[in-house]
């Protein structure tokens, strides 16, 4: 049986959502595109500030329903690393490993909800 989960600090999909926030600033820190990597910048964000705000509350239901908003920001943050890969403000590589980064936790976050959703 896997450890106890007593706080949202505890769940991967946070902490992973976590890293990939700090990574997307690390990356853009010299990005002068400032509307789009101001917009990227809340799409990561996004990502574990609602798993968090989602844990917090007070049903299983309000927690999946801010899953399903982190997972829509985990597309919505995918979609602007595409654009900012096509145009060349992120070289190839770092695009590419952060819209992996993405994809994995957006699977991350539906097992999450299908369990949320089946045992609970």
């Amino acid at each position: 049986m896997g450890k106890r989960i007593e706080g949202f600090e505890d769940l991967d999909v946070w902490k992973e959502g976590m890293e990939l926030a700090k990574e997307v600033y690390s990356v853009l820190k010299n990005c002068k595109d400032y509307a789009l990597r101001d917009q990227i910048h809340r799409a990561a964000i996004s990502v574990p500030s609602n798993i968090a705000e989602g844990f917090e509350r007070q049903t299983n239901k309000e927690f999946i329903q801010f899953l399903y908003i982190a997972k829509g920001s985990c597309g919505e943050l995918r979609t602007q690393l595409y654009l900012a890969n096509e145009l060349q403000i992120l070289d190839n590589q770092s695009g590419s490993v952060l819209i992996d980064k993405c994809r994995k936790i957006s699977s991350m976050l539906f097992n999450l909800i299908k369990t949320r959703r089946d045992r609970f």
